[in-house]
């Protein structure tokens, strides 16, 4: 299957995505904050990355555009996943690169099922 980037600072959260990919048969790497992302992208080059929006040392939106602005791993899908769900929240993800933007709470198995799309999409594209 695919390998997969969690930035997420709550560990509760972070716990529950990396439980549900495992689950689905993925591999995953999950850190805490925005830095830690760019940094584990660089390394990891996952084939996607989940990225909440508040993060400490460096927002989602932050990590996501030096992510997008690296020839080593722009190519990368990000899609953010936020309790943020206003208009303008979710137009700040995309400028900054995003390819989807996902919010919470969500189920388990929507969320697997919304990563095997996005999957799917990006390795046709």
């Amino acid at each position: 299957m695919a390998k997969i980037l969690i930035a997420e600072d709550e560990p509760d959260i972070r716990d529950l995505v990396k439980f549900t990919l495992t689950f689905a048969g993925h591999t995953v790497v999950a850190v805490s904050n925005g830095l830690e992302a760019v940094e584990a992208a660089r390394l990891e080059l996952p084939d996607l990355v989940l990225m909440d929006v508040r993060m400490p040392r460096m927002t989602g939106y932050e990590a996501c555009a030096l992510m997008k602005a690296d020839p080593l791993t722009a190519r990368i899908p990000v899609v953010f996943l936020s309790a943020k769900g206003q208009e303008s929240e979710i137009q700040t993800g995309m400028n900054a690169g995003a390819d989807e933007y996902l919010l919470k709470p969500f189920a388990p198995m929507e969320l697997s099922a919304r990563v095997d799309e996005l999957l799917a999409r990006h390795s046709k594209g």
